[in-house]
């Protein structure tokens, strides 16, 4: 037999406990750690890449291979940390 569902006004959790703030959070937005991360990976991935390719164009090896691949790993970097912003701030409004 299945259990009686749990009333939540007999909860014994305090509503003012940083547990029952930090949940409530995760609740209001959840996998938000895990995105940051994955933004702070990407980035650093497009960061580490773009400097391969700036090395590439500073020796001028194969400038017309290099170039559109250093924009793009330079796009990369500047969306992950518009994202990552972007997720700070909406973390901020919510508390």
């Amino acid at each position: 037999m299945s259990e009686p569902p749990i009333d939540p006004s007999k909860a014994k959790i305090d509503p003012n406990s940083q547990k029952y703030q930090r949940l409530l959070a995760e609740a209001q937005a959840p996998y938000r750690g895990l995105r940051k991360f994955v933004y702070i990976a990407f980035g650093a991935s497009g960061f580490i890449g773009a400097i391969v390719f700036l090395a590439q164009l500073l020796a001028w090896r194969d400038v017309s291979e290099a170039f559109p691949n250093f924009a793009l790993q330079t796009g990369i970097v500047a969306l992950t940390i518009w994202l990552f912003r972007l997720e700070s701030k909406s973390e901020s409004k919510s508390k």
